[in-house]
């Protein structure tokens, strides 16, 4: 069975290009546009993997990946946050909420895919 990622961003083309990639790596792809569609649909569905932008409507990335963690009933959800955000105390913070990886944008998609079967324990 195929393993089921969501990508939680609000910028179109970054959708449409994780799409892409994820469907071809052959990956189940969910797509949530804001914050509170991301957490309706982590756990509505308990994706195995969570892309997740920091900066979108409604509650940020961060604010979703904290409110996962402290749900027991989603604690083996992977997040992966995808972000501009890159300085180090976006890095520290995303980490200490509880984030399982962290790459900012732009991103190489081989790194990503990369990324991305490595945290779904796939070779």
């Amino acid at each position: 069975m195929s393993k089921t990622v969501l990508i939680a961003d609000d910028e179109p083309n970054i959708v449409i290009s994780l799409e892409y990639l994820l469907q071809r790596e052959g990956y189940r792809v969910l797509v949530a546009r804001d914050g509170d569609e991301a957490l309706r649909t982590i756990a509505e569905q308990h994706p195995d993997l969570v892309l997740l932008d920091a900066m979108m409507p409604g509650r940020s990335g961060f604010e979703v990946c904290q409110a996962v963690r402290e749900d027991a009933a989603l604690q083996d959800t992977r997040i992966l946050m995808l972000t501009a955000k890159g300085r180090a105390t976006d890095v520290a913070k995303g980490m200490a909420l509880g984030a399982d990886g962290y790459m900012t944008k732009p991103f190489s998609t081989r790194e990503l895919a990369a990324r991305v079967a490595e945290l779904l324990g796939q070779p």
